[in-house]
């Protein structure tokens, strides 16, 4: 099976500009294509993850990725999705983040001479004269058909500000730019992204012609991948100081009886007649579906040591064994003599708030080394967290907290 057919196989691809010839390309290893990632965040997310064995898999085939770092556009925010205006980062936060993505992209993609490249847009989008900008590129985006986009959608209904308006422009703009100076003929993002991705094909249909047109290609993944990486509110993320290789095994481990196979279809590298066979497996073995799930993600992001010891802690976790070294855990600095549950559930990272933390126990979802906590004045002292104790939230959420 060539490369473009494990595409689709797997469910990666939703929508295409010209299918025949990016198949012809992809399958010769004729594509120099771009992911943009807006770095936002020191870190990427689980929600990456689509984007990044993607492009593992494109140049594993002989084709060559651009990393495209929105050094630029993130200094304005894609509102695609939004119903509020993102946070507006520093050149510093920028460019500290953008250090960070290419120290964990390493672990996906090769870089050097003829093979990945990672570019900023602040490289050229800073330097731009606005008027003309304007001149060069504004002629060519009818705003009627700019409004109609999905990604302004949401935004409209609250006020969506010129500042974000510009977003799609420079997009279209990065893709004219890498177009022209680094032989990209293709784009790949997630299926919100079609109507900003088209903008760039258009524009280089626009400015150089039916021939450019016939070599910039946009390809679009399934925007399952946007909706992943993040559970009870908060980002997944693949650096193990913010979410452990234990908790990114679990965060995989739960994922939902009817996803885990679209799972691993679209983001492990188990080959496709593989993935049919354990399609026909019987629905008792649905554990055993997202174990490998969640071993083959782990192991891809924090490597084989890191995946078996979150398994087998995990493993012994829920069988009542108690293994709690590869347990996430917090150091407690006891501040007073004792400190109460809801203050200690919240030091550990397990509420949103006191209150959150009082309903989950008048619920009867928390526990303590095996015990049901029935009341909110249970305290702990230095010798009870001496040792460390294991809280457990709901059905699946362990943590061990033990004292500084």
């Amino acid at each position: 099976m060539q490369i473009y057919e494990e595409l689709k196989a797997r469910g990666l691809i939703a929508q295409v500009t010209n299918e025949e010839l990016i198949r012809e390309m992809v399958n010769n290893g004729k594509a120099t294509f771009y992911i943009g990632f807006d770095c936002t965040a020191d870190s990427l997310t689980a929600g990456h993850f689509m984007a990044l064995t993607l492009m593992k898999r494109l140049q594993s085939a002989g084709n060559r990725p651009i990393a495209l770092i929105g050094g630029g556009t993130t200094l304005i925010g894609d509102p695609s999705g939004r119903t509020d205006m993102r946070k507006m980062l520093t050149i510093d936060d920028i460019n500290h983040n953008a250090e960070c993505f290419r120290k964990q992209m390493e672990r996906f993609i090769e870089f050097g001479e003829g093979k990945a490249q990672m570019v900023n847009n602040a490289d050229w989008l800073l330097d731009l004269n606005y008027i003309e900008f304007l001149r060069e590129v504004g002629p060519h985006f009818s705003v009627n058909n700019m409004l109609r986009a999905d990604c302004y959608k949401q935004r409209m209904e609250r006020g969506l500000s010129f500042f974000e308006f510009n977003y799609m422009i420079m997009q279209a703009y990065d893709f004219y730019y890498l177009f022209q100076t680094k032989d990209c003929n293709m784009q790949f993002g997630g299926d919100d992204q079609w109507s900003n991705m088209l903008a760039g094909t258009e524009l280089i249909r626009k400015k150089l012609g039916k021939d450019a047109h016939a070599m910039t290609i946009t390809l679009l993944t399934d925007s399952q991948g946007h909706k992943m990486g993040k559970t009870a509110g908060n980002a997944v993320w693949l650096d193990p100081n913010k979410t452990t290789p234990y908790e990114f095994y679990q965060y995989w481990r739960n994922v939902g009886d009817a996803d885990v196979m679209k799972c691993i279809r679209m983001l492990t590298f188990i080959p496709v007649e593989q993935i049919e066979e354990m399609e026909k497996w019987d629905d008792s073995r649905i554990n055993e579906k997202k174990e490998i799930l969640a071993h083959e993600l782990t192991e891809l992001v924090h490597g084989k040591e890191e995946a078996d010891k979150a398994q087998a802690s995990a493993r012994s976790l829920f069988s009542g064994a108690g293994d709690t070294e590869n347990m996430p855990s917090t150091e407690i600095d006891l501040v007073d003599e004792t400190v109460n549950i809801i203050d200690l559930m919240l030091a550990c990272g397990l509420g949103a708030s006191k209150g959150e933390i009082r309903r989950l126990i008048q619920q009867g979802g928390v526990s303590v080394n095996g015990e049901k906590v029935t009341s909110f004045d249970l305290c702990f002292t230095a010798d009870d967290l001496k040792d460390g104790i294991v809280i457990k939230k709901g059905k699946k959420i362990f943590h061990k907290a033990i004292l500084k």
